[in-house]
């Protein structure tokens, strides 16, 4: 049975945030971006090219990563990094996702026998 693309609703935001994280560990070429996400999610998120590279374009064109040209086997490639203003984002991006995860996990572990207090 193949797994399921990953494109849930509720990834909104998640796509961006593995950019800049990965990013601002080591400049990358989009592929390798790819890649990257897939193994450091264990292959629980895969996203194709054609949601990684609209991103990476947005994220340069927002001054949050810039590009240079790299070859490699006689063919051009973008190889991408992270800007201050992406490591600024990203620092707020992950505190929110953080708060976010925390308030979602302390929801799915209410007990199913205690009623959240009402105001």
């Amino acid at each position: 049975m193949s797994k399921p693309r990953t494109n849930a609703s509720y990834l909104s935001g998640i796509p961006e945030l593995l950019v800049l994280s990965l990013l601002a560990r080591r400049p990358m070429y989009g592929y390798e971006l790819i890649k990257a996400i897939k193994a450091s999610t264990r292959n629980e998120l895969e996203f194709g090219e054609g949601c990684i590279y609209p991103i990476l374009h947005r994220l340069e064109a927002e001054g949050q990563l810039s590009s240079r040209e790299e070859m490699a086997r006689g063919r051009s490639r973008l190889v991408y990094s992270v800007t201050s203003s992406g490591r600024k984002q990203l620092a707020e991006r992950v505190s929110s996702w953080e708060r976010v995860a925390t308030a979602v996990n302390d929801s799915l572990r209410w007990g199913d026998h205690e009623q959240p207090a009402m105001a």
